[in-house]
């Protein structure tokens, strides 16, 4: 058996990884790096590292749709790994099964049967990103600062008055507004417990059997 020390890594310390499902369809092409790759044998759920975000994430940490690792094969030249995965919904961020859903040989489909993306999900890990740095790393004028400077009682009440400014907002529009500062509020008072935006998803997906 090889070890992870044999892999030819390239000069940014990552290897290519396919992701195949186990009805033999290609998922996705991500990185990994040698800690991502651990985590991934470790736990039996695939990790990758994001080269935009330059962080290590779980795949599905935030959608739910996550991959178990049952096997991870390696390339002649081992630089390149095949990881066969049990995938749970899309691999996509798209909402596609496969990232490699179009076609450089025939007509794509018309407007009617693509799937409309959606980055919600990837804009309140984003968000909890910044709150996490905004934590460790309190920059002068910065809101979210002065809220850990402040403390919990701040924390709490900013919490509570956002929560009563959905309940009586009386319009559409002002109900969106309001709702996106609950959420923002919310973060940073998970962010002070140090709770992660991934348990709560846990607990969601626990419900729904």
């Amino acid at each position: 058996m090889l070890d992870i020390e044999d892999l030819d890594w390239n000069e940014d310390g990552l290897i290519p990884v396919i992701a195949q499902d186990s009805d033999g369809t290609v998922l996705t092409l991500a990185y990994m790096d040698k800690e991502a790759l651990e985590l991934s044998l470790e736990t039996g759920k695939a990790h990758y590292y994001s080269r935009s975000k330059q962080r290590i994430r779980m795949k599905g940490e935030v959608s739910g749709n996550l991959q178990k690792v049952e096997e991870i094969d390696v390339d002649c030249d081992r630089d390149a790994l095949l990881m066969k995965v049990e995938q749970s919904g899309d691999a996509c961020h798209t909402g596609n099964h496969s990232c490699f859903f179009r076609s450089l040989t025939e007509e794509e489909p018309g407007d009617e049967n693509s799937k409309q993306i959606d980055y919600s999900l990837n804009t309140l890990k984003e968000l909890e990103e910044v709150i996490k740095d905004r934590k460790v790393q309190p920059k002068e004028g910065s809101y979210t600062a002065s809220l850990f400077s402040d403390g919990e009682e701040e924390i709490n009440k900013k919490l509570g008055e956002e929560s009563i400014e959905v309940l009586v907002a009386d319009e559409r529009k002002k109900m969106i507004s309001e709702s996106a500062d609950l959420l923002y509020h919310l973060l940073v008072k998970l962010s002070f417990e140090d709770i992660e935006l991934k348990d709560v998803m846990e607990e969601l997906r626990g419900r729904r059997q």
